[in-house]
């Protein structure tokens, strides 16, 4: 795997965990009992972006170093991974 493909695969695996990451530690408004006028109640508290960001980072880094255990080193393809389902052809 080249640096641009390893680059792009690990940037959609860091995009699809932010989604993933992102709800941990969440504590709405209404949570803290602290609602900001003219903001919805299920608005974050306490939004910090550094610790998603450097939570999203770890948690990618890991799943990148899986998928590369199992292309590179163990020699797993996608088509490996779509034979082990049934077709429903």
């Amino acid at each position: 795997m080249g640096f641009g493909t390893g680059f792009a695969i690990y940037f959609i695996i860091w995009w699809l965990m932010l989604f993933v990451v992102l709800p941990f530690g969440h504590r709405s408004q209404d949570d803290e009992q602290n609602v900001t006028l003219g903001t919805v109640s299920s608005a974050p508290a306490n939004f910090s972006l550094g610790k998603v960001v450097l939570r999203t980072t770890v948690v990618s880094a890991i799943v990148f170093g899986i998928y590369v255990m199992f292309t590179e080193y163990l020699g797993y393809s996608i088509r490996d991974v779509m034979e082990l389902f049934p077709d429903f052809a």
